[in-house]
Protein backbone atom coordinates (compact mmCIF):
# COMPACT_ATOMS: atom_id res chain seq x y z
CA UNK A 1 0.00 0.00 0.00
CA UNK A 2 1.36 3.75 -1.21
CA UNK A 3 2.32 5.39 2.08
CA UNK A 4 0.15 9.03 2.32
CA UNK A 5 2.60 11.83 1.26
CA UNK A 6 2.23 15.16 3.33
CA UNK A 7 4.64 18.10 3.33
CA UNK A 8 5.94 19.03 6.87
CA UNK A 9 7.47 22.65 7.12
CA UNK A 10 9.47 23.10 10.49
CA UNK A 11 12.84 24.32 11.59
CA UNK A 12 15.82 21.77 11.82
CA UNK A 13 15.33 20.54 15.55
CA UNK A 14 17.27 17.84 16.97
CA UNK A 15 14.47 16.60 18.16
CA UNK A 16 13.42 15.79 14.53
CA UNK A 17 16.93 14.54 13.28
CA UNK A 18 15.59 10.71 13.33
CA UNK A 19 12.30 11.84 11.58
CA UNK A 20 14.72 13.23 8.56
CA UNK A 21 16.81 10.51 8.73
CA UNK A 22 15.08 7.74 8.63
CA UNK A 23 15.81 6.13 11.56
CA UNK A 24 12.61 7.07 12.93
CA UNK A 25 9.28 6.71 10.12
CA UNK A 26 5.33 7.16 10.73
CA UNK A 27 3.92 4.57 9.84
CA UNK A 28 1.95 5.03 6.36
CA UNK A 29 3.32 8.22 6.08
CA UNK A 30 6.19 10.12 3.62
CA UNK A 31 6.84 13.06 5.36
CA UNK A 32 7.71 16.13 2.67
CA UNK A 33 10.25 17.97 4.52
CA UNK A 34 10.25 21.80 4.28
CA UNK A 35 13.55 23.24 6.68
CA UNK A 36 12.27 26.42 7.07
CA UNK A 37 13.17 29.34 9.66
CA UNK A 38 10.17 29.39 11.88
CA UNK A 39 9.19 33.04 11.00
CA UNK A 40 8.22 31.87 7.39
CA UNK A 41 6.83 29.03 8.42
CA UNK A 42 4.26 30.45 10.81
CA UNK A 43 3.66 33.51 8.19
CA UNK A 44 2.77 31.09 5.66
CA UNK A 45 0.83 28.68 7.48
CA UNK A 46 -1.33 31.87 9.35
CA UNK A 47 -1.64 33.61 6.28
CA UNK A 48 -2.21 30.73 3.70
CA UNK A 49 -2.30 27.58 4.81
CA UNK A 50 -0.08 26.39 3.05
CA UNK A 51 1.28 23.17 4.60
CA UNK A 52 -0.12 19.84 5.63
CA UNK A 53 1.89 19.27 8.69
CA UNK A 54 3.60 22.17 10.01
CA UNK A 55 5.58 23.64 13.49
CA UNK A 56 3.20 26.88 14.06
CA UNK A 57 3.43 29.65 16.61
CA UNK A 58 1.00 28.50 20.30
CA UNK A 59 -0.79 32.06 20.60
CA UNK A 60 -1.05 32.11 17.02
CA UNK A 61 -2.49 28.70 16.75
CA UNK A 62 -4.91 29.62 20.05
CA UNK A 63 -5.80 33.23 18.39
CA UNK A 64 -6.99 31.05 15.39
CA UNK A 65 -8.72 28.99 16.58
CA UNK A 66 -10.78 31.18 19.22
CA UNK A 67 -11.60 32.97 15.92
CA UNK A 68 -12.28 29.94 14.02
CA UNK A 69 -9.85 30.49 11.07
CA UNK A 70 -7.50 27.88 10.94
CA UNK A 71 -8.32 24.65 9.33
CA UNK A 72 -5.50 22.57 11.29
CA UNK A 73 -5.17 21.42 15.14
CA UNK A 74 -2.53 20.16 17.00
CA UNK A 75 -0.60 17.40 18.24
CA UNK A 76 0.72 17.70 21.90
CA UNK A 77 4.01 17.66 20.47
CA UNK A 78 6.40 20.96 21.08
CA UNK A 79 9.00 21.56 19.30
CA UNK A 80 10.39 24.74 21.03
CA UNK A 81 9.89 25.74 24.27
CA UNK A 82 11.94 27.95 26.41
CA UNK A 83 11.85 29.66 29.64
CA UNK A 84 11.87 33.52 28.71
CA UNK A 85 13.18 35.76 31.45
CA UNK A 86 16.23 35.86 29.30
CA UNK A 87 14.27 37.83 26.92
CA UNK A 88 14.09 40.99 28.36
CA UNK A 89 16.67 43.91 27.14
CA UNK A 90 17.07 47.32 29.16
CA UNK A 91 18.81 50.58 27.99
CA UNK A 92 21.31 51.07 30.71
CA UNK A 93 20.36 54.76 31.10
CA UNK A 94 16.37 53.87 31.20
CA UNK A 95 16.63 53.51 35.27
CA UNK A 96 14.42 49.59 35.06
CA UNK A 97 16.82 47.78 37.57
CA UNK A 98 13.78 45.05 38.72
CA UNK A 99 10.72 44.24 37.13
CA UNK A 100 8.73 46.83 38.66
CA UNK A 101 10.68 49.50 36.83
CA UNK A 102 8.83 48.42 33.67
CA UNK A 103 5.63 50.49 34.79
CA UNK A 104 5.42 53.55 32.77
CA UNK A 105 7.84 52.63 30.11
CA UNK A 106 8.53 52.20 26.47
CA UNK A 107 8.87 48.47 25.71
CA UNK A 108 9.60 47.40 22.06
CA UNK A 109 7.94 44.13 20.90
CA UNK A 110 8.22 42.60 17.30
CA UNK A 111 4.41 41.23 17.61
CA UNK A 112 2.15 41.51 20.02
CA UNK A 113 0.93 38.16 19.61
CA UNK A 114 4.59 36.12 19.69
CA UNK A 115 4.17 33.70 21.90
CA UNK A 116 7.90 34.77 23.28
CA UNK A 117 6.12 38.20 24.33
CA UNK A 118 2.75 36.22 25.35
CA UNK A 119 4.65 34.22 28.14
CA UNK A 120 6.58 37.20 29.27
CA UNK A 121 3.51 39.43 30.03
CA UNK A 122 1.61 36.41 31.30
CA UNK A 123 5.27 36.51 33.87
CA UNK A 124 5.61 40.10 34.28
CA UNK A 125 1.72 39.65 35.67
CA UNK A 126 1.59 36.89 37.81
CA UNK A 127 5.21 37.00 39.04
CA UNK A 128 6.18 40.74 39.54
CA UNK A 129 2.98 42.37 39.64
CA UNK A 130 3.79 43.97 36.26
CA UNK A 131 0.53 44.31 33.56
CA UNK A 132 0.41 44.83 29.99
CA UNK A 133 -1.59 48.01 30.75
CA UNK A 134 0.85 49.35 32.75
CA UNK A 135 3.61 49.59 29.63
CA UNK A 136 3.37 51.64 26.54
CA UNK A 137 4.03 49.08 23.87
CA UNK A 138 6.16 49.77 20.43
CA UNK A 139 5.93 46.87 17.60
CA UNK A 140 7.76 46.85 14.58
CA UNK A 141 10.94 44.97 12.79
CA UNK A 142 13.82 44.13 15.61
CA UNK A 143 16.70 44.38 12.66
CA UNK A 144 14.71 45.00 9.56
CA UNK A 145 11.84 47.57 9.04
CA UNK A 146 8.51 46.91 8.05
CA UNK A 147 7.68 43.88 10.16
CA UNK A 148 3.97 43.78 10.83
CA UNK A 149 1.26 41.57 13.00
CA UNK A 150 0.77 38.01 10.80
CA UNK A 151 -2.47 38.20 13.18
CA UNK A 152 -4.69 41.20 12.94
CA UNK A 153 -5.57 41.81 17.12
CA UNK A 154 -8.44 43.91 18.64
CA UNK A 155 -6.54 44.46 22.15
CA UNK A 156 -8.43 46.02 25.16
CA UNK A 157 -8.65 49.34 25.05
CA UNK A 158 -6.57 50.07 28.18
CA UNK A 159 -3.28 48.40 26.26
CA UNK A 160 -0.85 51.30 25.05
CA UNK A 161 0.50 49.65 21.59
CA UNK A 162 1.71 51.88 18.60
CA UNK A 163 3.62 50.72 15.47
CA UNK A 164 7.13 52.41 15.48
CA UNK A 165 8.29 54.57 12.20
CA UNK A 166 8.61 52.11 8.41
CA UNK A 167 12.18 53.31 8.60
CA UNK A 168 13.16 52.53 12.47
CA UNK A 169 14.31 49.18 14.08
CA UNK A 170 13.55 48.13 17.65
CA UNK A 171 17.38 46.89 17.73
CA UNK A 172 18.35 50.68 17.12
CA UNK A 173 15.82 52.70 19.46
CA UNK A 174 16.86 50.61 22.18
CA UNK A 175 20.51 51.11 21.75
CA UNK A 176 19.68 55.10 21.30
CA UNK A 177 17.26 55.16 24.36
CA UNK A 178 14.01 56.07 22.18
CA UNK A 179 12.78 52.97 24.07
CA UNK A 180 13.54 51.84 27.47
CA UNK A 181 13.20 48.44 26.64
CA UNK A 182 13.08 45.59 24.41
CA UNK A 183 10.97 41.77 25.03
CA UNK A 184 11.58 39.37 22.14
CA UNK A 185 12.68 35.57 21.41
CA UNK A 186 15.77 36.71 19.78
CA UNK A 187 18.41 38.97 21.29
CA UNK A 188 19.00 42.64 19.84
CA UNK A 189 22.07 42.47 17.97
CA UNK A 190 23.21 45.37 19.90
CA UNK A 191 23.15 43.34 22.96
CA UNK A 192 25.36 40.50 20.80
CA UNK A 193 27.55 42.98 19.72
CA UNK A 194 28.12 43.99 23.55
CA UNK A 195 27.03 47.69 23.21
CA UNK A 196 27.76 49.36 26.67
CA UNK A 197 23.79 51.01 26.18
CA UNK A 198 21.88 47.82 26.66
CA UNK A 199 21.72 44.90 29.19
CA UNK A 200 19.17 41.85 30.14
CA UNK A 201 16.97 42.85 32.92
CA UNK A 202 17.73 39.51 35.09
CA UNK A 203 21.85 39.13 34.44
CA UNK A 204 21.09 35.74 36.43
CA UNK A 205 18.70 34.50 34.55
CA UNK A 206 19.04 30.91 34.74
CA UNK A 207 18.73 31.03 38.33
CA UNK A 208 14.92 32.79 37.52
CA UNK A 209 14.41 30.11 35.35
CA UNK A 210 14.77 27.67 37.72
CA UNK A 211 13.76 29.15 40.56
CA UNK A 212 9.90 29.76 38.31
CA UNK A 213 9.89 26.33 37.26
CA UNK A 214 10.73 25.26 40.84
CA UNK A 215 7.50 27.27 42.13
CA UNK A 216 5.16 27.26 39.07
CA UNK A 217 6.43 23.59 37.34
CA UNK A 218 5.82 25.50 33.94
CA UNK A 219 8.18 24.94 31.35
CA UNK A 220 6.10 27.30 28.52
CA UNK A 221 5.45 25.99 25.37
CA UNK A 222 6.55 28.34 22.44
CA UNK A 223 5.32 26.16 19.40
CA UNK A 224 2.98 23.15 18.77
CA UNK A 225 2.62 20.59 15.59
CA UNK A 226 -0.57 21.31 13.58
CA UNK A 227 -2.24 18.74 10.76
CA UNK A 228 -5.13 20.11 8.03
CA UNK A 229 -8.05 19.36 9.21
CA UNK A 230 -9.32 17.79 6.21
CA UNK A 231 -6.48 15.62 6.20
CA UNK A 232 -7.62 14.33 9.64
CA UNK A 233 -10.69 14.05 8.59
CA UNK A 234 -9.97 11.63 5.57
CA UNK A 235 -6.97 9.92 7.44
CA UNK A 236 -7.61 9.92 11.78
CA UNK A 237 -4.90 7.75 12.02
CA UNK A 238 -2.53 10.10 10.74
CA UNK A 239 -2.68 11.84 14.54
CA UNK A 240 -1.46 9.34 16.69
CA UNK A 241 0.71 7.95 14.03
CA UNK A 242 2.74 11.53 14.01
CA UNK A 243 2.72 11.72 16.85
CA UNK A 244 4.02 8.31 18.01
CA UNK A 245 6.69 8.81 15.57
CA UNK A 246 7.99 12.57 17.08
CA UNK A 247 7.84 10.90 20.57
CA UNK A 248 10.31 7.99 19.44
CA UNK A 249 12.56 10.48 17.09
CA UNK A 250 12.75 12.58 20.79
CA UNK A 251 14.12 9.42 22.37
CA UNK A 252 16.79 9.09 20.47
CA UNK A 253 18.00 12.51 21.65
CA UNK A 254 17.95 11.58 25.15
CA UNK A 255 19.98 8.11 23.95
CA UNK A 256 22.35 10.07 22.49
CA UNK A 257 22.69 12.34 25.88
CA UNK A 258 23.07 9.09 28.24
CA UNK A 259 26.19 8.02 25.41
CA UNK A 260 29.24 9.95 26.93
CA UNK A 261 31.98 7.90 25.05
CA UNK A 262 31.99 10.73 22.88
CA UNK A 263 29.68 13.90 22.92
CA UNK A 264 27.30 14.25 19.90
CA UNK A 265 27.11 17.89 20.95
CA UNK A 266 29.17 20.83 20.65
CA UNK A 267 29.02 21.64 24.35
CA UNK A 268 31.87 21.17 26.24
CA UNK A 269 30.07 20.52 29.71
CA UNK A 270 27.40 18.67 28.16
CA UNK A 271 27.15 16.00 30.43
CA UNK A 272 27.11 18.40 33.28
CA UNK A 273 24.43 20.17 32.12
CA UNK A 274 22.20 17.21 31.06
CA UNK A 275 22.35 16.20 35.01
CA UNK A 276 21.77 19.32 36.32
CA UNK A 277 18.85 19.67 34.34
CA UNK A 278 17.19 16.58 35.08
CA UNK A 279 18.23 17.07 38.77
CA UNK A 280 15.51 19.85 38.33
CA UNK A 281 13.31 18.60 35.80
CA UNK A 282 12.99 14.74 35.78
CA UNK A 283 14.51 12.26 33.49
CA UNK A 284 11.64 12.72 30.51
CA UNK A 285 12.21 17.36 30.81
CA UNK A 286 10.82 18.14 27.44
CA UNK A 287 7.75 16.07 27.28
CA UNK A 288 5.30 15.59 25.17
CA UNK A 289 1.45 14.84 25.37
CA UNK A 290 -1.34 16.70 27.19
CA UNK A 291 -1.43 15.48 31.15
CA UNK A 292 2.36 16.08 31.28
CA UNK A 293 2.02 19.67 29.87
CA UNK A 294 -1.57 20.30 31.39
CA UNK A 295 -0.20 23.37 33.93
CA UNK A 296 2.30 24.96 30.87
CA UNK A 297 -0.70 24.98 28.53
CA UNK A 298 -3.31 25.96 31.02
CA UNK A 299 -1.34 28.86 31.99
CA UNK A 300 -0.44 30.28 27.81
CA UNK A 301 -4.53 29.43 27.32
CA UNK A 302 -4.73 32.02 30.91
CA UNK A 303 -2.80 34.64 29.45
CA UNK A 304 -4.05 34.62 26.55
CA UNK A 305 -7.19 35.32 27.43
CA UNK A 306 -6.25 38.18 30.03
CA UNK A 307 -3.99 39.60 27.39
CA UNK A 308 -7.13 39.90 25.77
CA UNK A 309 -6.15 37.94 22.53
CA UNK A 310 -8.52 35.56 22.70
CA UNK A 311 -12.10 35.64 23.74
CA UNK A 312 -12.86 32.49 25.93
CA UNK A 313 -10.37 30.18 27.76
CA UNK A 314 -10.36 27.04 25.31
CA UNK A 315 -10.55 23.88 26.55
CA UNK A 316 -7.90 21.85 25.84
CA UNK A 317 -10.43 19.11 23.94
CA UNK A 318 -11.02 21.62 21.80
CA UNK A 319 -6.92 22.05 20.69
CA UNK A 320 -5.61 19.07 20.18
CA UNK A 321 -6.71 15.88 18.49
CA UNK A 322 -8.84 13.97 20.38
CA UNK A 323 -6.94 10.35 20.01
CA UNK A 324 -4.11 11.91 21.30
CA UNK A 325 -5.78 12.25 24.72
CA UNK A 326 -4.87 8.58 25.42
CA UNK A 327 -2.87 5.36 24.65
CA UNK A 328 -3.40 2.13 24.05
CA UNK A 329 -1.43 -0.44 26.30
CA UNK A 330 -1.16 -4.36 26.44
Amino acid sequence: MKKLELSFACWNYDRIGALLDGTVCPKGIDLNYLNMEVEETFWRMMRHHEFDVAELSLSSYLIGKDRGTLPATAIPVFMSRSFRHSGIYVHTGAGIEVPSDLRGKRVGIPEYQLTACLWIRGILEHEYGVKPSDVHWFSGGEEKPGRIEKVALDLPKEIDIRPINASQTLNSMLEDGEIDALIAPRAPSSFLNGSPNVRRLFRDYVREEQMYYQKTQIFPIMHVIVIQDHILQQHPWVAMNLYQAFVAAKEKVYEGFRQTAALKVTLPWLVAEVERTKEIMGEDFWPYGIEQNRASLEAAILYSYEQGMIHRQIPLDELFVSSTFESFTI
